[in-house]
């Protein structure tokens, strides 16, 4: 992991922008589609961190964006092209557009300066949406990567974020995924090769200390 020095240098406040991803209530909720990751969310504290630094962002200026992941009632424009997406199908619970189960789930308090993306196919908030356009037009640099799951959407938004020339920095106590002994391992033997990888409390206390390096 980075010293405080150097991620303090990492999180440049002005191209920093903080992501968070499927932190919606279908997802994470109670009554989510998926109770085990909902579970494994909550009782990680990883919610809880998610909200922690969303609540830091608004209050230093960083940008937040919430990546939401919806569906038509018809089903038309999402992928079938693997397992997931059809067993998604058949859940309880839809994330259909315009629903409770799109809505960011709480604790995580929704600024009028975020940015919510949503999108309908795919793996990844970044591919196929207007994620990418987004962040360069905010001045990013930095993208802080944190959500649901460790599974397949966050690894899929560090790889889409590293290809596209972005720094990628996961906060490991603000993911979650299922098993809950699944996470660190990815964390270990695959993030941590192409992301910055540091705990909540050391990312807020990057982003909470003052920038004294000379002019």
């Amino acid at each position: 992991m980075p010293s405080s020095e150097e991620l303090r240098d990492i999180l440049d406040p002005d191209s920093t922008v903080l992501l968070t991803v499927e932190c919606q209530r279908g997802v994470v909720g109670p009554g989510a589609a998926l109770p085990q990751l909902a579970a494994a969310a909550r009782e990680s504290g990883a919610l809880a961190n998610v909200a922690r630094l969303v609540g830091a962002a608004h209050e230093g200026g960083i940008q937040v964006v919430h990546a939401v992941a919806e569906r038509r009632p018809d089903g038309r424009g999402a992928s079938r092209n693997a397992r997931l997406f059809r067993a998604a199908e058949r859940l309880p619970v839809q994330q259909l557009a315009g629903t409770d189960a799109t809505r960011i789930a709480p604790p995580i308090e929704v600024a009028e300066q975020d940015l919510v993306v949503r999108r309908l196919h795919g793996l990844s908030p970044i591919e196929g949406t207007d994620l990418d356009a987004l962040l360069r037009n905010l001045g990013c640099r930095i993208l802080v990567v944190t959500g649901v799951s460790a599974n397949v959407a966050i690894p899929n938004t560090v790889f889409d974020a590293v290809n596209r020339g972005y720094t990628a920095v996961v906060p490991t106590d603000a993911i979650a995924g299922v098993p809950a002994d699944y996470t660190p391992a990815m964390i270990r033997h695959t993030l941590a090769l192409v992301a910055t990888v540091a705990t909540t409390d050391e990312v807020l206390a990057a982003l909470r200390q003052p920038d004294v390096r000379p002019a």
